[in-house]
């Protein structure tokens, strides 16, 4: 596993989720969404040193495409040459081949 730094991006979507999980957070306690919505920020934003730690996404099986863990959340992202991009940003729960077959 190689340190290199790397900017990281968010896809449209993947923000959209984000916005989402923050918002269905923020309905029981405003203080618990923007404490998730910072570890989920810091979270992206660690990506850019050590992008390969992630596990590989079992459903893609594909090296590139690996995630990390935001609570109960999956930080789904793809490591390019210069940059990290983060794809999608689901509740565990969800089937993420399924959604990906929606697209």
């Amino acid at each position: 596993m190689a340190s290199r730094d790397r900017r990281v991006v968010w896809s449209a979507q993947a923000r959209r989720q984000l916005d989402e999980a923050v918002e269905y957070i923020s309905q029981d306690s405003l203080e618990a969404a923007q404490g998730f919505l910072l570890n989920a920020l810091e979270a992206a934003s660690s990506l850019s040193v050590l992008s390969e730690r992630g596990r590989v996404v079992p459903e893609v099986a594909h090296p590139a495409v690996r995630e990390i863990f935001v609570q109960k959340y999956r930080l789904i992202y793809e490591v390019r040459p210069s940059q990290v991009e983060i794809l999608a940003f689901l509740h565990g729960a969800r089937d993420f081949a399924k959604r990906r077959s929606q697209e």
